[in-house]
């Protein structure tokens, strides 16, 4: 995970295809899927949410266990059991999110997280598997300034 970030710039289709309207101006959709104009969630702002709510205690670390894969899933349980983001203020959030696409199906993001005054840093591996879907490979938590 120590390749450089791109701080989020667009990169494996990123951000999604511009949407499409049907002739009287509305979002056109598909039929099963989400409407064109509907914004969808990145991966990584998906999982850095995820992770954080783990980190903090507002869920439990077995809800990442679908989410994740290969050794991620035992750093998250050592990381969940210190309890890093748990703070009695404010509840910590994702300020700012940047990816970097080291190749095709996998993403290496990092993320701020604020909670009152405090600052942290996370640092995330994603990888999409066979089923498309996303999963966290990798997890790091740095230290508060």
């Amino acid at each position: 995970m120590c390749a450089p970030a791109d701080h989020g710039r667009p990169a494996g289709g990123w951000p999604p295809e511009a949407p499409r309207t049907a002739p009287d101006g509305t979002a056109s959709a598909r039929p099963g899927r989400v409407p064109r104009g509907v914004p969808q969630p990145r991966p990584t702002d998906h999982f850095a949410e995820l992770l954080v709510a783990v980190l903090s205690g507002q869920r439990p670390v077995h809800a990442m266990l679908r989410h994740s894969a290969g050794q991620a899933y035992d750093e998250l349980i050592r990381l969940a059991e210190r309890g890093p983001l748990r703070t009695r203020g404010a509840r910590p959030v994702v300020r700012d999110i940047g990816w970097f696409v080291p190749r095709e199906g996998a993403i290496e993001a990092f993320a701020r997280i604020g909670a009152g005054d405090r600052l942290r840093a996370m640092a995330f591996r994603l990888e999409r598997g066979r089923d498309l879907r996303w999963r966290c490979t990798a997890v790091e938590l740095g230290g508060p300034r």
